[in-house]
C-alpha cells in the first residue's frame, strides 16, 4: 500500500470486513481517493430539532445561506444550443440560464426592470427575453434590446440597463452558480472531493431520468434521510443481502462536502449463514422487475460461474466481472482495468447545501433538494446520469416529470424502474412522520449515532456557521 492509502482506522465500527478491507481484495487498482478516509472531530450533543420545523430559521437560511453558497442549477445536457433557456428557482429568487452563442451560460435575474413582472416562467429556446406585460426586451446576453414607447424614458438614455446576473460556473456538465461574486471557484470552494469526478467523464453524461416529488418534510430533514445507509436493516430489508449497509464509511471534508461509501455484492453483517450464491440469487431477484435492463450492475452473467464460498468477496466479484461486460456492450468503452468498487458499489456524495452527485461507472444518481416555502415540505429531485455511448453525440436531457402529490413513487416505475421507486417509496414512507414526529417531540433534541450519523452533524455544523454569520469567511 502506498503513503496516500495509509490511514487511522476509527474504532467506532460495525464488526465485519471494512471497507478498506473490501478494497484491498479488489480484482483491480482502486484509485487513492477511496482509501483515504477524512474524519473531522465533533462533539456528541444532542442536536436542535428548531432547524427543521422553525419559520425563523428557515429566514436565516434564506438570507445568510443560499446566497452565499454555490448551487446546482442546471445541467448542460438541459441547454445545448445557442438561445435554450433553463428556468431555475429556489425559494422566492428566479433565473434564467441562457447558454450563449461562444458556448457560455449567463444566469440572470428573471426579473423586468421595468415593473418586476418575470421575464419568463418556463424553460424553452429563446431568441431574445421579452416582457409579456409592457414587452421590453433584451438580447439574449442581456444587454437592453428595446423599450416600448422610448419617447418615455429619456431619463434613462445612457443608463445601464442589463439583467442583472448571478455568477456561473460550468462544472463536470453541471452549471453552477451563486449570488456571491466574491466566493472562490466552485471547485476551490468544493475542496479535493472536485477531483474524485475526473475519471468519470460526468461532462459527458446525460440525464436519462429526472422525475420529481413534493415531499411533506423539511429538505433538510428529506437530505438527512440520504446521507447514511443504516437505516436498510429497517427500511429496505431487501437490500441488506446484497449491500453492507452497517458496513458503509463515511468521510467528512472541508465545510462543504462529505460522502458515505456502501459496499454492493457483499451482505449485509447483520445476515448470518448465507453464501456467496446467495448474494447472486437476491441481487438478480432484486433487479427483475422494469428496470432490469438499465440496472446492469444487478445482472450476474449467464455465462456459468465458480462460486467461492471461503471468499467473502467472491460474489463481488463475479457481479463486477458481469458489469464490465454489460456495461462495453451497452456504452463501447474498455471498463477491463476499472475496479470492483467503481463499478459496484454505491458513492453518495454530497456537496453543500443541496446537491449530491453520486460517481462510479454505471449510471449514477444525483439528488437535489428544494425547499418548501414553509418548514414543512421540499422537492425532492432524482436524476440518473447515463454515459453517452461512445462515437455518439451526447443525447439532450429527458424533461422533468413531475410526480402528482397523491402518488407514490410507484407511479412514475415505468420511468424510474420498479426497483428504485420502490427503495424511494420506503424512504417516504418515514419522512411525513419525521416532520410530524419532531414538531411533537418532548425535549426538542436528536440524538445522534457518534459514526453512523457523522453525515449528519457534519452537515448541520456547516448550516450553522452559515446561519450565525461565520460563513463565508
Amino acid at each position: 500500500m502506498n503513503e496516500a492509502k495509509k490511514i487511522d482506522q476509527r474504532a467506532d465500527r460495525c464488526p465485519g470486513m471494512t471497507y478498506t478491507e473490501m478494497l484491498e481484495g479488489d480484482t483491480r487498482s482502486p484509485p487513492d481517493y477511496l482509501f483515504e478516509e477524512s474524519n473531522i472531530d465533533m462533539p456528541n450533543d444532542p442536536l436542535p430539532i428548531e432547524p427543521y420545523v422553525s419559520a425563523e430559521f428557515a429566514a436565516l437560511e434564506r438570507e445568510r445561506m443560499w446566497p452565499n453558497v454555490w448551487l446546482f442549477a442546471a445541467r448542460e445536457d438541459e441547454l445545448p444550443e445557442t438561445g435554450d433557456t433553463v428556468l431555475f428557482e429556489i425559494n422566492d429568487k428566479s433565473f434564467l440560464l441562457v447558454r450563449q452563442g461562444d458556448g457560455r451560460v449567463k444566469a440572470f435575474y428573471n426579473s423586468c426592470l421595468h415593473r418586476g413582472r418575470k421575464l419568463r416562467t418556463k424553460s424553452g429556446n429563446s431568441t431574445q427575453l421579452r416582457c409579456p406585460f409592457h414587452g421590453f426586451a433584451w438580447k439574449n446576453d442581456g444587454s437592453l434590446k428595446e423599450i416600448p414607447c422610448a419617447w418615455d424614458f429619456k431619463h434613462l438614455e445612457g443608463k445601464d440597463l442589463s439583467l442583472p446576473e448571478a455568477r456561473v460556473e460550468l462544472w463536470q456538465g453541471f452549471v453552477m452558480i451563486t449570488e456571491n461574486h466574491e466566493l472562490p471557484d466552485f471547485k476551490t470552494w468544493l475542496g479535493p472531493a472536485a477531483s474524485h469526478y475526473d475519471n468519470y467523464d460526468m461532462e459527458n453524461r446525460y440525464t436519462g431520468m429526472w422525475v420529481a416529488k413534493k415531499i411533506p418534510a423539511n429538505w433538510k430533514a428529506t437530505a438527512e434521510a440520504f446521507m447514511e445507509a443504516w437505516h436498510s436493516i429497517t427500511t429496505h430489508p431487501q437490500l441488506l443481502p446484497f449491500l453492507a449497509d452497517a458496513n458503509s464509511r463515511y468521510d467528512l471534508i472541508g465545510h462543504h462536502f462529505n460522502r458515505a461509501i456502501t459496499p454492493s455484492g457483499v451482505l449485509s453483517p447483520h445476515l448470518k449463514g448465507k453464501d456467496q450464491q446467495y448474494i447472486l440469487d437476491k441481487m438478480n431477484e432484486f433487479s427483475g422487475g422494469s428496470d432490469a435492463d438499465t440496472n446492469r450492475r444487478y445482472a450476474a452473467s449467464e455465462d456459468e460461474v465458480t462460486v467461492d464460498n471461503d471468499d467473502e468477496l467472491s460474489a463481488r466479484k463475479i457481479l463486477a466481472e458481469a458489469s464490465r461486460a454489460g456495461f462495453t456492450e451497452a456504452y463501447g468503452y474498455d471498463y477491463s482495468d476499472k475496479s470492483d468498487s467503481e463499478i459496484l458499489d454505491n458513492f453518495t456524495y454530497n456537496i453543500f447545501p443541496n446537491f449530491a452527485p453520486w460517481i462510479g461507472y454505471l449510471p449514477t444518481l444525483c439528488y437535489r433538494w428544494l425547499p418548501g416555502d414553509t418548514p414543512d415540505w421540499c422537492i425532492m429531485e432524482i436524476r440518473l446520469l447515463f454515459p453517452t455511448p461512445k462515437g455518439e453525440k451526447r443525447p439532450r436531457a429527458v424533461e422533468r416529470l413531475y410526480i402528482p402529490d397523491d402518488e407514490p413513487f410507484a407511479w412514475a416505475k415505468d420511468t424510474m424502474g420498479e426497483a428504485l421507486a420502490g427503495v424511494f417509496d420506503q424512504d417516504m414512507s418515514n419522512l411525513p412522520h419525521v416532520q410530524t414526529g419532531m414538531k411533537a417531540s418532548g425535549n426538542n433534541l436528536m440524538e445522534l449515532g457518534a459514526y453512523q450519523d457523522s453525515r449528519v452533524r457534519h452537515f448541520q455544523t456547516t448550516l450553522r456557521k452559515y446561519v450565525n454569520g461565520e460563513l463565508p469567511a
